[in-house]
């Protein structure tokens, strides 16, 4: 089984606003957004998890955004069996912006897990990272 950690790379087509779970109601705003997780019991079943749309338990916070019709997983970034996951969040931290404190984040000291950068960029974020594909 690989463990390791990843990042979600969101496309929100529009402005949403959605409940996520005890961190209250949120508005989200088109747009793209990166997701930092870490999966030390089976990265590709939770990679896989977080890619269906079906109607799944919502468990972790970031259940609450990708069950929105108005958000698309546009890649998924996978670093195998490193445990990284902060240290990705930080990283991102430094160029993008925080678009709700504590989201995904509660098992660690980071302010959040979920960044947002605006529009697309014609960067993808996988060559910033230099994560293979």
């Amino acid at each position: 089984m690989v463990k390791g950690s990843y990042v979600l790379v969101l496309h929100v087509s529009r402005e949403i606003s959605l409940k996520v779970g005890k961190l209250g109601w949120f508005t989200f705003r088109p747009g793209e957004y990166a997701y930092v997780g870490s999966a030390m019991n089976g990265l590709e079943a939770r990679v896989a998890r977080h890619m269906r749309k079906d109607r799944k338990k919502l468990f972790w916070h970031i259940d609450y955004l990708i069950n929105d019709p108005a958000v698309t997983v546009d890649d998924v970034i996978r670093f195998e069996n490193k445990a990284v996951e902060c240290e990705l969040s930080k990283f991102l931290r430094r160029y993008w912006k925080v678009p709700v404190k504590g989201f995904g984040s509660s098992d660690c000291n980071c302010e959040t897990h979920l960044y947002y950068r605006g529009p697309s960029s014609k960067y993808p974020l996988r060559r910033f990272l230099a994560a293979p594909s």
